[in-house]
C-alpha cells in the first residue's frame, strides 16, 4: 500500500484529493468492499456435523410424531 505523507506547505483538501485519487488507484478498496459480505465456506468436518444434527433432530421429531406428542404436519407439495 501506497504510503500518504502531508507535505508542511500543502494544504489539507489537496492532500485528501491526492489520497483518495491513491487509494482508488490501488483498488484497496474495492477489495475491501468486496470482501465484507464474503462468507468462509463450511469446511467437510462441520459439513458433517451439521448434517449429522439435523439427522438426529429429523429422527427425534418422527418419534415424537409416531407417539403422539408432536401434531402432524401437512406435507406441502
Amino acid at each position: 500500500m501506497a504510503d500518504f505523507k502531508r507535505k508542511p506547505s500543502e494544504s489539507f483538501e489537496s492532500f485528501l484529493r491526492k489520497f483518495k485519487k491513491g487509494l482508488k488507484n490501488s483498488k484497496r478498496l474495492e477489495k475491501a468492499r468486496s470482501k465484507q459480505h464474503l462468507k468462509p465456506k463450511n469446511t467437510k468436518r462441520l459439513q458433517k456435523k451439521y448434517a449429522l444434527t439435523s439427522l438426529a433432530l429429523s429422527k427425534k421429531n418422527d418419534f415424537l410424531r409416531k407417539t403422539g406428542k408432536l401434531p402432524e404436519t401437512i406435507q406441502r407439495s
